[in-house]
């Protein structure tokens, strides 16, 4: 197989086990999986608990040869009745997938550790010469395959995609036993490390999937995207898989009347042409082209909206015009059935929420979320900012946690680069100040840049509520290396209550688009008193009131907000026993999903605005 040195670096996914270096199986994320010959996997998979783990280690705890009987990814059926096997899959204990385990089963509400899976299925392909991959579209934390008894990789990341070839010497037309062990525990040098303000959920969070494709001339992954300098242009790549020079690749346009060949000379098929008249994609006209990819064996296609976006001093420019952010927040979760959100239906419900706020914009937080999210706010109208799990105290000086983190950015930007609603890559939200932090953000930054310059990059910066005078300006040196300065504050909250903020104002030392990434007040949803009373809805729609005249006061660089967050959600952390009982309950909309008197504050807000800003 041919790689390019700078694509197989960069797909590389890293797993870091007993202080030893791991590399994965993936060396080729396969992209845009909806317009592929697939075979789905979803569906009830059999489940053992292994706390102990038990079917992954020996009783010295060292890891089982491949062949080992008593490995969990083995069979669990005994040769004959002297055979002792101390494993199991049965129909009695079967979870969704996909799904995380904690909404499923009582017994496992809390739990963390090693769950294995097991699925039985059969497979034919399409044609014989064709090679097979096992598609996840992400399971939480740490995940290894196994596919008849042969382990195809390991993959660490909650949040992002991952792929295994299947050897043709592994897979069979019938009865094959699929193994999968994902272990969710939380260690101090991961990511997200050991305190988070979100639930844990384990499991196979999103869908599961054969994937059969040609072995030759096989299409992975594209970027067919405007250039950031603008005329028109389009600049990106087609990369191949087992190509052959003077082979070419086909890219077309059929509404635009495009059809454009290049000369294969390499695994990585530079594309460049320019767009005649066209529909920029924006939140007024999400418009989006169908764009065909194809070689000799192979074609794709996909809908791409065509958008600009960049900055020029304080402003935010989307299609070189300046663009106001009506943002919120969101969690991957669904409040009413208290468990991870995955589905077409759940990303309806979520953005549905956000357009009916008012929104032009969501914050998807705190991690990757689901395609199924990217994919519809293209098609909504949706702007997104989409962040990797940097959050908090992580490990800044280990630099195999820094390798982490580029891994997860790297799979984020690749399954979605061509999402014309992503303007915005985050690499971590409110991590402390020091100089080893800033040089391991800094490089996330430049990496992200480098992986993809047709977009910004930022952080969610951290702010002191306790200034000494009521002028903030944010100066967080990370500033200097973002294109947009984006903030949390809870002034009011966290700081004082919301009058402080009527003589409060907010600036920046740099020359940049200034944001408020997240502000909120936490109220238990049908709890009614007077303004001054903490947890009621009064006190939350006080606070909006408040922040929302601040607001209104904001320099001029100042482009947008996106509130801390659209619905309440499950926190470990968030142990009042009367007004949270495990829910942080900063959300506009509350576990029933039914709307806090807050949302029609921050909605009146927004039509102002949009009045002001179309």
């Amino acid at each position: 197989m041919q790689q390019s040195s700078f694509f197989l670096k960069a797909m590389v996914c890293l797993a870091f086990t007993t202080g030893e270096l791991e590399l994965n199986a993936q060396t080729n994320l396969i992209t845009n999986i909806p317009a592929r010959n697939t075979t789905s996997l979803n569906g009830k998979w059999q489940y053992i608990i292994d706390q102990y783990e038990t079917g992954f280690y020996d009783y010295r705890y060292k890891e089982r040869k491949e062949n080992d009987r008593e490995a969990y990814w083995n069979s669990d059926k005994p040769d004959n009745k002297t055979d002792r096997k101390e494993h199991g899959y049965i129909d009695k204990y079967v979870l969704n997938v996909p799904g995380d385990w904690n909404s499923q089963q009582e017994k496992l509400l809390y739990y963390e550790g090693s769950v294995w899976y097991k699925k039985s299925f059969d497979y034919k392909k399409s044609n014989p010469s064709n090679k097979v991959y096992l598609y996840f579209g992400s399971a939480n934390y740490r995940t290894d395959v196994y596919l008849n008894g042969k382990k195809l990789g390991s993959h660490k990341g909650g949040f992002t995609p991952f792929n295994f070839e299947i050897p043709d010497s592994v897979l069979r037309a019938s009865n094959n036993y699929l193994v999968v062990r994902v272990d969710n525990k939380r260690h101090a040098d991961e990511i997200p490390t050991l305190n988070t303000d979100w639930w844990n959920y384990g499991g196979i969070t999103r869908d599961v999937k054969l994937v059969e494709m040609p072995r030759n001339g096989a299409i992975d992954d594209y970027l067919v995207q405007l250039k950031p300098s603008g005329n028109n242009e389009v600049d990106g790549w087609v990369k191949l898989n087992n190509h052959k020079p003077s082979e070419s690749v086909t890219i077309e346009i059929p509404e635009l009347n495009i059809k454009k060949s290049f000369v294969v000379k390499e695994a990585l098929v530079k594309i460049n042409f320019k767009l005649p008249a066209f529909q920029s994609w924006s939140p007024q006209t999400p418009k989006r082209y169908n764009v065909i990819i194809s070689t000799a064996t192979d074609k794709v296609e996909e809908k791409i909206g065509f958008r600009s976006v960049t900055t020029n001093g304080g402003q935010l420019l989307l299609n070189g015009k300046p663009v106001f952010l009506r943002g919120i927040s969101i969690h991957e979760e669904i409040p009413q059935q208290i468990r991870r959100a995955y589905s077409h239906e759940d990303a309806l419900q979520l953005l549905g929420w956000a357009k009916e706020l008012g929104c032009n914009m969501v914050r998807l937080a705190h991690y990757p979320h689901d395609e199924t999210m990217t994919r519809l706010a293209d098609s909504l109208g949706l702007l997104v900012w989409s962040e990797i799990p940097v959050y908090w105290t992580i490990n800044f000086s280990n630099k195999e946690v820094l390798e982490k983190a580029k891994v997860q950015l790297d799979e984020m930007i690749t399954r979605d680069h061509n999402r014309a609603s992503i303007i915005i890559w985050s690499v971590g939200n409110e991590t402390p100040v020091s100089e080893m932090r800033t040089n391991f953000m800094k490089t996330l930054l430049e990496t992200a840049k480098a992986k993809d310059p047709t977009r910004l990059v930022s952080a969610a910066l951290e702010v002191n509520y306790h200034s000494e005078n009521n002028s903030r300006t944010i100066d967080d040196p990370l500033g200097e290396y973002v294109d947009v300065v984006a903030f949390n504050q809870y002034l009011g909250w966290y700081g004082g209550t919301p009058e402080s903020c009527r003589a409060a104002t907010w600036g920046t030392k740099y020359n940049k688009p200034l944001f408020i990434s997240e502000t909120g007040a936490e109220a238990l949803g049908g709890y009614h008193a007077d303004s001054l009373t903490l947890w009621s809805e009064e006190f939350q729609e006080w606070y909006y009131k408040e922040q929302v005249a601040m607001l209104k006061r904001m320099p001029a660089n100042f482009v947008g907000i996106s509130p801390w967050i659209l619905a309440d959600f499950r926190s470990p952390r968030r142990n009042n026993p009367t007004y949270q009982e495990g829910w942080n309950n900063k959300g506009l909309i509350n576990q029933k999903g039914e709307k806090k008197k807050s949302f029609y504050v921050l909605k009146n807000y927004y039509t102002e605005m949009q009045e002001k800003h179309p």
